[in-house]
């Protein structure tokens, strides 16, 4: 790796987390693919001791991307700070397992279809008979009613419900289709969603709201129209439908990625008078800061091609690097558009920890992004306690310290 970023201890799987904010909270996850398991991952970062339930063969997503050492590497990450164990869902002997760890949890995160956990015997009723203060989330495609509730979803059908493939696609392009972002965003965005509830059920459930549990309804396909903006009230009003807008948007100008002398990219935000007033000078164009239909944000929407182009005739004379150091010297808003590669070896981000060396014991030194969240008197290095253990790894731990199982 040419990226030397400072490197990460590794401890074997029960070092406690005690000045992280959810040090003390345990969480069972029932997740598989990306969902459940990305919620998980959020909360074990905050400090949870989170045990991933998996079925004997492993996690489906242990199969997904690049291996080392016969190892997964996306793992490395999808599984850090958690402790895993194996369990046969429809094994007797396992679902009593299960509902002792259920007992001594204050919650559990799932992502299976709607109805499957009470088509083995293991629904909310169930659970919060052996423990009535647990808290359920359960993260699905469509949620847990409605005429969608049992068909399939991953992740690409949340972005295209959801409105957010209408908005990728270019415009006037037909011939191809509209894109996706490159990750699994709507999946994200429902663990997200589903690690705050959970927490703040947990807050609400031990804050005097009666002690009981409670359970939380996630979807793929909610959490992605919740990100549209204005949009729904836009419709609902006037019948307008927001349209693509490529790299632009059309709320703000000039704002907008621009073509550079080297083939790169560089995105500019122009969007406040000040600093669009900085741009023309810095671009040489300050009659176009002085011209009175640029007065104002909504002057220059409307005339935010003209804008567009007298930016990109600079940027096309320029290197992105030199073009982005001319804005950053002007104080105007821009970035070169990174790939992992810059983004490894990008001095601030090495600066902050935001990529760190971690020793994974199943795949050697690797790199890690930093959680997205920083607490004082806790460095991020800290927050990675360890890396996605193999398969089962902690068993004996967990059975021992949880349900009292001797070796």
């Amino acid at each position: 790796m040419s990226a030397t970023p400072s490197s990460v201890r590794q401890d074997s799987g029960d070092g406690a987390a005690p000045r992280l904010p959810l040090a003390g909270l345990r969480v069972l996850e029932l997740g598989h693919y990306i969902a459940g398991p990305f919620a998980t991952r959020l909360l074990a970062d905050l400090g949870a001791e989170v045990v991933k339930v998996e079925p004997p063969e492993g996690d489906p997503i242990r199969g997904w991307g690049s291996r080392h050492n016969g190892h997964p590497v996306w793992f490395s990450i999808h599984g850090r700070n958690k402790l895993s164990v194996t369990l046969d869902l429809k094994d007797p002997r396992d679902q009593a397992r299960l509902k002792g760890l259920a007992a001594r949890a204050d919650a559990l995160i799932e992502n299976f279809r709607p109805g499957y956990l009470e088509r083995i015997g293991l629904g909310p009723a169930v659970l919060h008979g052996v423990n009535p203060r647990l808290v359920i989330a359960r993260i699905s495609g469509y949620g847990q009613d409605g005429p969608y509730r049992d068909k399939p979803a991953f992740g690409a059908i949340g972005e295209a419900m959801g409105g957010l493939r209408h908005l990728t696609a270019n415009p006037g392009q037909t011939e191809l289709p509209p894109p996706r972002c490159g990750i699994s965003i709507s999946d994200d965005l429902a663990g997200m969603y589903a690690a705050m509830a959970v927490v703040s059920a947990c807050w609400g459930r031990d804050a005097g709201q009666g002690g009981a549990g409670r359970i939380i309804d996630i979807n793929l396909v909610d959490s992605v129209v919740s990100l549209m903006e204005g949009m729904l009230p836009e419709y609902g009003l006037t019948g307008k439908i927001r349209q693509p807008a490529g790299a632009a948007i059309p709320t703000a100008a000039p704002t907008n990625t621009y073509p550079c002398a080297d083939g790169k990219w560089l995105c500019v935000a122009g969007n406040s008078d000040l600093i669009f007033r900085r741009l023309m000078a810095a671009i040489g164009r300050p009659e176009l800061a002085a011209d009175p239909r640029m007065a104002d944000n909504a002057g220059r929407c409307a005339h935010a091609a003209e804008l567009d182009a007298a930016i990109a005739a600079w940027t096309r004379t320029l290197p992105a690097k030199q073009a982005q150091d001319i804005l950053e010297g002007a104080e105007v808003p821009c970035s070169r558009l990174y790939d992992i590669k810059d983004i490894a070896e990008d001095p601030h981000f090495r600066a902050r920890d935001t990529v760190m060396a971690v020793q994974d014991p199943l795949i050697g030194q690797v790199l890690h992004p930093a959680a997205p969240f920083r607490f004082d008197g806790v460095a991020p290095a800290e927050m990675v306690r360890w890396t996605g253990p193999a398969i089962g790894a902690h068993n004996a731990q967990v059975f021992r310290d949880w349900l009292g199982e001797e070796g």
